[in-house]
């Protein structure tokens, strides 16, 4: 059977409370008896005491008479409510507060040993077997000229002093059945704040073990567990997110590979089955060469792309010249701007500009950056490249004036295989990886690169390098 959390806390609230009531009638109840029994053995030798040394002792010698002791310890048994002797030595009886004087009959303690309370001043039982019931008898010397002429003996019931224990462990159950009452409050607390939430989460992660991705809860609370239904359900938004991405990305894979191939066989069988002339056959193989031409891209890149996102992606690290890199490569596209009629104007901070990076990969980043321009820039206009340096830091502007990006595109433009709508018509041979390995480029050197974009007036992309140390 599977013991719940609730279970095993509800388990231990019973146990709590059963052994706090143990805890009470056992340790408890003899401590305060034993507590209340010293308590009162205290009381009453001081009051034997003052007995033993005024009344007794004037009895003794013979200041006073036993009606007048005798009326003393009446009052005193009264308030006391407790039985007061007045011993000899050796047992004789010369006062009781419960009989009357009677000088013709002595009553005798058979037994009688006043070293019956040890190192104590007080003795329970039935007092040499005086009482009926088990009594608290307190002794007191009575001295005179050095010598203990006798005993001043107080009893009281031992009954009593178990009813007011009884009274008081009375009142310890109520206020403990009080505090197990008022910690079920924090069972309900307990319930409402931890367990149930905790259920949630359960039920929640099971839906997304069994691959319910899309399962939506959440938890209206503040604290940690609010802050962890939250984390858990943004973790299996971002994993369904992946998924997503992850057949979409198959799902563009298979469409950029399916549609050169579809055309390079159709062409062939065409050439072979003779529905094409010869006489245009190189214009149709010309066409099959730019289709292999965009597969041999597309796979280089999906390659690039997987390299990149490795772990442990090794850099190149140097120190080069940013501004000798960007000249070198605007000068690979001087035919492609030609035809386009683009005029690339370089707007370089110093003759040299030395940065901390992978020379290659940076080269890669600023072709991509540019061909993207070119592609998406109308004819006769102009993109801008331009250098700045802030503090430890260099950064890299390309500017064009083309379609531009539409905002709500703008956070795609560097997932894989993104194209806007507005690129689809002018970007026929692009692979939607361009973009993407530029940023992983950039991520891997620990910079950052961003977007701005204004639709029909043009992009800018800017990206940041880690300037030489001087």
């Amino acid at each position: 059977m599977k013991k719940t959390l609730y279970f095993k806390f509800l388990l231990a609230y019973i146990i709590f409370g059963v052994f706090g009531f143990i805890i009470v009638s056992s340790f408890v109840s003899q401590t305060v008896y034993q507590k209340m029994l010293k308590e009162k053995a205290a009381s009453f030798y001081r009051e034997a005491n003052l007995i033993a040394n005024t009344y007794a002792a004037d009895l003794y010698k013979l200041d006073t008479s036993l009606p007048e002791v005798k009326e003393q310890i009446d009052d005193l048994d009264v308030f006391l409510s407790a039985t007061i002797w007045i011993i000899n030595p050796s047992g004789t009886m010369i006062l009781s507060s419960k009989l009357p004087i009677n000088v013709d009959e002595t009553l005798v303690i058979s037994g009688f040993d006043p070293t019956i309370t040890g190192n104590s001043y007080y003795t329970t039982g039935t007092f040499f077997d005086s009482f009926d019931e088990e009594v608290l008898s307190v002794f007191a010397p009575i001295t005179a000229d050095y010598k203990v002429k006798g005993y001043v003996v107080i009893h009281s019931s031992i009954a009593d002093i178990e009813k007011q224990s009884d009274d008081y462990l009375r009142v310890c159950y109520l206020l403990l059945i009080i505090l197990f009452a008022l910690s079920l409050i924090i069972l309900f607390f307990f319930t409402e704040m931890v367990y149930v939430p905790l259920r949630k989460v359960t039920y929640a992660t099971e839906q997304y073990a069994s691959g319910n991705l899309h399962y939506e809860f959440s938890i209206d609370s503040d604290d940690e567990m609010g802050y962890l239904a939250a984390t858990l359900s943004y973790m299996a938004s971002e994993i369904a997110r992946s998924e997503d991405n992850q057949k979409k990305f198959i799902a563009n894979v298979s469409h950029d590979f399916r549609s050169p191939l579809t055309s390079i066989r159709g062409y062939l069988e065409a050439m072979i089955d003779g529905t094409i002339p010869p006489e245009m056959m190189d214009k149709y193989l010309g066409i099959v060469l730019s289709e292999t031409e965009r597969l041999t891209k597309l796979t280089n890149g999906l390659l690039s792309l997987n390299n990149l996102n490795m772990k442990g992606m090794v850099l190149d690290i140097t120190d080069f010249d940013i501004n000798k890199v960007i000249r070198n490569t605007v000068a690979t596209f001087e035919g492609t701007c030609t035809a386009k009629a683009i005029q690339v104007d370089l707007v370089l901070t110093g003759d040299v500009l030395p940065v901390h990076a992978d020379e290659t990969k940076i080269q890669q980043v600023i072709y991509n950056l540019l061909d993207n321009a070119i592609k998406f820039s109308h004819h006769n206009s102009t993109i801008r490249i331009e250098t700045t340096e802030k503090h430890s830091k260099v950064f890299v502007s390309v500017k064009d004036q083309g379609i531009g990006i539409p905002k709500d595109d703008q956070k795609l433009v560097f997932d894989r295989f993104y194209k806007s709508d507005l690129s689809r018509g002018r970007d026929k041979k692009g692979t939607g990886l361009g973009l993407s390995i530029t940023k992983e480029i950039i991520m891997a050197h620990n910079e950052h690169i961003n977007v701005i974009s204004t639709e029909g007036v043009g992009s800018e992309f800017i990206f940041s390098l880690a300037k030489t140390d001087e």
